[in-house]
């Protein structure tokens, strides 16, 4: 796989998946700028790849994204990449949760990332040659308690993309998601035991996986590897969903 000087944007950078996606495409040379909302892990990201560009940017400030793409392609001198793994949770079951946590679990996760692909397109349109990722979830194709807004967005996010990848498939800008299942990151270090157990049960490989494993597959899309692939997902969770 050949990424070097690739102009890549990475949104949610400062997750355990986005750290992954980031040391992933930087060991291949690529030219990066890394974006989250947490300025002090931006920071600490940047020490630990110095070679990466760091940007603070919030996703719900829609009307900033077209300039913010601008901001991107010229300190990179083009954008050849968009990763979009940024997201939030919100959780409640589902007569519980408020019409303020629907929206902006929506606005955040699938509202953003349209418009991320949006402003990307249309930079890539000039070059005719462009990447796009969208980072879904396990959760958009089983559904999954407490979760009807997160679910909701992360199922938008694949449809979305297909409709995307139809419109540009001509013009040599190939868009496809990726679905992670259970990855091991903070968040699931936190979970009850007895539950993690019960969770990894249902898992066929019999463990949760990797930011590895999902940056890999990122890296493969990202790739000239992947060109005949297009509007597809590839789901990575040790089998506990197959497509």
């Amino acid at each position: 796989m050949n990424l070097k000087n690739k102009k890549i944007l990475i949104t949610g950078a400062t997750g355990g998946i986005g750290n992954c996606i980031v040391e992933k495409l930087n060991s291949f040379d690529s030219k990066i700028i890394a974006t989250g909302t947490n300025e002090e892990k931006l920071e600490n990201l940047k020490k630990k790849f110095p070679k990466i560009y760091i940007e603070k940017f919030k996703l719900d400030e829609h009307e900033k994204i077209d300039e913010f793409i601008n901001s991107v392609e010229k300190k990179l001198d083009g954008l050849d990449i968009l990763v979009n793994n940024a997201g939030i949770t919100l959780d409640n079951l589902s007569i519980r949760l408020s019409e303020e946590h629907w929206k902006k679990v929506l606005d955040i996760n699938l509202t953003s990332t349209f418009l991320m692909c949006k402003a990307a397109i249309k930079k890539m349109l000039r070059k005719k040659y462009g990447k796009i990722i969208n980072i879904t979830s396990i959760v958009g194709h089983t559904g999954n308690l407490g979760q009807a807004n997160y679910s909701a967005s992360k199922a938008g996010i694949v449809a979305f993309s297909k409709s995307l990848a139809i419109e540009y498939a001509k013009k040599n800008i190939n868009i496809n998601c990726v679905s992670p299942g259970f990855i091991k990151t903070e968040m699931t270090e936190k979970i009850n035991e007895e539950f993690r157990k019960s969770l990894i049960n249902k898992i066929p490989s019999g463990k949760l996986g990797t930011g590895e494993d999902v940056s890999n597959c990122v890296a493969f899309l990202a790739s000239d590897l992947s060109n005949y692939i297009n509007g597809e997902t590839i789901h990575v969770n040790g089998g506990m969903y197959m497509a």
